[in-house]
């Protein structure tokens, strides 16, 4: 078929020229070569760009724009992951500075793809966000065992489908009843990574990238050295933020590249978003965890805006998370925690915060933009004075309540279509839930926010006002 041949010479291409700019090891002999390329393991990915990527790229063809020039780096991705996968073969396991050399390509065409999302906000954001935090998902191949910070294989990838996910349900909701061709875009790059990319880790590299002890090394490149401080820093990306690093520029590097300078300075993990013992309230002498009076009067007052704060991202007292002055992070995971804790979440704005775990209570509180996505709640969650508000249970919720918030988006789980919704003094609000068939489309009701009221034998009698397409 011609756009498997025109796969095929990409991928020749993307190979010579890896090949090319990567010279910093002996280039391998060609028997070498061959065998790597025929590896099963090689041989499978290259099914998987054949089979799913070639599906999102013939529903990109069909939409066009913006949609195909982000699924075209989508595709260039895969092919480049596919390309590390044969040059995997033929080397050893490298130290940190080699792994930033090896993995340097890849983070190239995620630079590419966040940068698509930036400026001017486009009218296929969603589509451009969904497709871009995908490719996160392909970091897997820089797990270097359980103390690097990263979660294994298999749940990398789930994870970080997750997040985009956040994005691909709203093309569902916008394109379900107007243009199939987004629906299958959207399904077709979902089935990319579920089942396919986590199949094939699960199935070749489970516990991580397999490398040749007998392969050849891999140097640190120039480009992957440390740098003086005052060198400037490389493009970034927003896969993964690094509030750590002490760029020298006023802006703070994140992305793949980020986690790539923390490579080759030695930390392979600080890249990644994760709490550590010393950020809990108990192991810090500056905090003393208790809210203070004055705290609890600006909570109260919901029409006073609050002066912004310092960002927190903390567990205090073993008990309570909390996650305040949160701006423009989209890379937010609490990843220990337990059914006994709260989550407190205040004023956020656009970010997105992920609670993999089940918790007591949930609370959203004067947030702008905010997405959550959590699995089990015991108690409850609640959204308060909060403005454009999306909230994703992906297990069992058996109470929500929405108060005093403009705007909000509840996706439902299967587990969870038995909440008790309460809602006051709210507008826009908006529940999705599953459709009836196992791959069916996001099915969205409009709650009502007007209701008439009757004067009738000695009492008043309410109803909601009906809504045009609840």
């Amino acid at each position: 078929m011609d756009e498997k041949l025109i796969q095929r010479l990409e991928s020749a291409v993307s190979r010579l020229e890896a090949l090319s700019a990567g010279g910093s090891h002996p280039s391998a002999s060609p028997a070498a070569a061959a065998d790597a390329e025929n590896d099963p393991s090689v041989s499978a990915f290259s099914d998987l760009i054949d089979q799913h990527v070639a599906r999102v790229f013939r529903a990109a063809e069909t939409i066009g724009g913006q949609v195909l020039d982000v699924t075209i780096l989508v595709r260039e991705a895969f092919i480049v992951q596919r390309e590390l996968l044969i040059k995997l073969k033929q080397s050893q396991k490298p130290d940190l500075a080699g792994l930033a050399a090896f993995l340097k390509p890849l983070n190239e065409v995620f630079t590419k793809a966040s940068a698509i999302t930036e400026g001017r906000r486009s009218d296929f954001f969603n589509h451009l966000k969904a497709a871009s935090d995908s490719l996160s998902a392909l970091a897997w191949i820089a797990y270097t065992g359980k103390d690097c910070g990263m979660s294994m294989p298999i749940a990398h990838v789930e994870e970080n489908w997750q997040m985009a996910e956040f994005y691909s349900n709203k093309v569902l909701v916008e394109y379900r009843n107007k243009d199939p061709n987004h629906v299958e875009w959207v399904k077709a790059l979902k089935e990319l990574y579920l089942p396919g990319l986590r199949d094939y880790v699960k199935a070749f590299h489970p516990l991580g990238p397999v490398w040749n002890p007998r392969g050849k090394p891999i140097a640190a490149s120039k480009s992957s050295a440390p740098v003086a401080p005052a060198a400037p820093p490389p493009p970034s990306a927003s896969l993964f933020s690094s509030e750590s690093s002490k760029a020298s520029s006023s802006k703070p590097k994140e992305g793949m590249s980020a986690v790539f300078d923390q490579i080759s300075s030695g930390n392979v993990t600080s890249g990644l978003r994760k709490v550590t013992d010393d950020m809990k309230t108990k192991n810090r002498t500056d905090r003393t965890g208790v809210v203070g009076a004055s705290e609890k009067e600006i909570h109260a007052s919901p029409r006073v805006a609050p002066k912004a704060g310092p960002p927190k991202f903390e567990l205090q007292m073993g008990r309570k998370w909390v996650v305040e002055n949160q701006i423009e992070k989209k890379d937010l995971i609490i990843n220990d925690c337990d059914a006994k804790q709260s989550v407190y979440i205040y004023g956020c704005k656009n970010s997105v915060l992920q609670i993999p775990g089940k918790v007591n209570n949930i609370t959203i509180d004067k947030c702008t933009k905010m997405g959550v996505i959590f699995k089990d709640v015991v108690a409850a969650c609640e959204i308060v004075n909060s403005n454009g508000v999306e909230v994703q249970c992906q297990g069992i919720a058996p109470t929500i309540s929405v108060d005093n918030t403009s705007g909000c988006q509840l996706y439902l789980s299967k587990d969870s279509l038995e909440a008790s919704i309460t809602t006051a003094k709210s507008s826009e609000i908006n529940v999705l839930v599953p459709g009836a068939e196992p791959d069916g489309d996001w099915v969205e009701h409009s709650l009502p926010q007007q209701y008439i009221h009757l004067f009738k034998d000695g009492h008043f009698e309410t109803t909601s006002a009906s809504h045009s397409g609840g």
